[in-house]
Order: C-alpha cells, then sequence, then structure tokens
C-alpha cells in the first residue's frame, strides 16, 4: 500500500481540536518540524501534546505553544522552553510531569496493545502517592494535583519491592520525523533521531511520518528499519530544504588555541 501524501498540510487536515498528539523528537533533535508547522496552520487547538519536551520558545511543539494551541501536557522535561515554564507556572497549561523512561515505555505499551504495566519507577514518592501540581491557578496555588496511583509489592531477585501501575497513552494521532522512509512506512530514523520517535510512532491511531528520503519499497534493509510500516498511516517526503532545516538547541564553542579569546568566546 502507497502511503505517500503529496503535503504536510494535507497529511495533518484532520487532525482537529482536543486531540491527542504523540509527538516524537527530544528538544530539537528528530522533532517533526514540517508536520507541526502545518499543524499550526490548522488552526487546530486544545490539543493534549505527549513528548519528552515542547522544544525551544518558536521551534518545535514551541510553535504550537506560543499560539496557544496545546492545554495539556504529559511530559518528562520542561527546561529550554520559556514559555512552556511560563504558561505552566501561570495556570494557562496543565502538565503531567512524568518519569523519560516511563513515559516512552507508556507509548510503548500503547501500540503493544498492552493497557498497563508495573514499574519500580516512583515508587515511594509524589508520582505513587499523588499530589504533583498538574495546573496552578492566577495566583500560583495548585488547582489541579496528579491522583495517587495504584501500588502493589512483587517479590524479585533483590526481595520484595513495591511497583507503581502505569497506563498506556494512545494518541489520536502521532507525529514522528524519520531519515529514511518507504511508500509502504517503514522508517529508519538516525542517530540521536532514535530517541521518542520509536514509541510515539507505536502509540498512534494514525501515525504521520515526515521523511528525509523516500526510497521504493524493497530499498531499505529490514534489518535496519526501526518502525516497521504496519504502524505508519501516512508518509511525506521532505524537499532537500525542509530537510536541511535543522537548528541546534545549544551551542557551546571554544576559543581556538591562537586566538586569545577568554574561555567561551567564538571566533
Amino acid at each position: 500500500m502507497d502511503k505517500v501524501v503529496p503535503t504536510a498540510a494535507e497529511a495533518v487536515a484532520d487532525i482537529g481540536d482536543r486531540s491527542r498528539l504523540a509527538v516524537g523528537g527530544f528538544g530539537l533533535c528528530g522533532v517533526p518540524e514540517t508536520l507541526i508547522k502545518a499543524l499550526l496552520d490548522t488552526g487546530a487547538t486544545d490539543l493534549e501534546v505527549v513528548s519528552n519536551n515542547c522544544g525551544v520558545d518558536g521551534r518545535g511543539l514551541g510553535r504550537l505553544l506560543g499560539e496557544h494551541r496545546i492545554a495539556r501536557v504529559v511530559a518528562s522535561y520542561v527546561g529550554e522552553n520559556k514559555e512552556f515554564a511560563r504558561q505552566y507556572l501561570s495556570g494557562e497549561l496543565e502538565v503531567e510531569l512524568t518519569p523519560q523512561g516511563t513515559l516512552a515505555e507508556r507509548l510503548r505499551a500503547a501500540g503493544s496493545g498492552i493497557p498497563a504495566f508495573y514499574t519500580v519507577t516512583g515508587a515511594g514518592t509524589q508520582i505513587a502517592e499523588g499530589g504533583l501540581p498538574w495546573r496552578y491557578d492566577s495566583e500560583g496555588n495548585v488547582a489541579i494535583a496528579s491522583p495517587p496511583k495504584e501500588t502493589r509489592t512483587f517479590e524479585t531477585a533483590e526481595g520484595p519491592k513495591e511497583f507503581v501501575l502505569e497506563e498506556a497513552l494512545v494518541a489520536d494521532y502521532a507525529l514522528v520525523h524519520a531519515w529514511k522512509g518507504d511508500r509502504h512506512g517503514n522508517l529508519i530514523y538516525r542517530a540521536s533521531a532514535q530517541n521518542f520517535n520509536p514509541p510515539a510512532a507505536m502509540a498512534g491511531r494514525v501515525t504521520i511520518a515526515e521523511v528525509e528520503e523516500l526510497v521504493e519499497p524493497g530499498e531499505l534493509d529490514p534489518n535496519e528499519i526501526h518502525t516497521p510500516g504496519v504502524f505508519v498511516h501516512r508518509v511525506v517526503a521532505l524537499s532537500p530544504e525542509q530537510a536541511a532545516d535543522k537548528m541546534i538547541e545549544k551551542r557551546t564553542v571554544r576559543p581556538r588555541p591562537d586566538s586569545g579569546e577568554a574561555e567561551g568566546g567564538t571566533k
């Protein structure tokens, strides 16, 4: 089945208000930037986003956040995005902070038909006990707090341990960025873009992939495929300009030995 869609705009056209999105990427690495831009143009709002973080101000999911299109975020990391922190602390945004490994597994479980699982991560903390601030009011008081989670003790090699029940995160749509993909939706991610793209791709009822290089079926080595086409419903081939649009989240430099500049300078 040929899953290629001509444009990003057509690929995201049916994403409506209040949809839950699983979005790949970490910081600005492996972020489906073109699909996010296209989604911004649709006007969809009150979205719930499941992703490691919200990019940075003005890039990645920061584009949607800056236009107040996101109502709720399930994420592991708030840093590097001042608007994300501002909206959360001012009561404009609901945020469910989740341990990073737990977040990845909740997405993977969604694609594996596992409704919930037990993990030791968070046992004995507010993750399990509840009370984490999900939303503040305009005065800085906690308006919505996380509920307590079911816990259970299991025997392990180190003896009995308490585990926390975590539910899978099924998304209405998943947006991912791949290095290569074929017309059947088989995807390969490059280097550290293998971050949250594979589990996000599994979690969507409809998964949309933007690919830097589109190849014909049979050209990809089956041993190198990270996301099989069975999980992918739409593929968008990026233009060379779109594929090259990769911003560095934070640049750290040091002077050349002969420059005479102070540490941290550039030349």
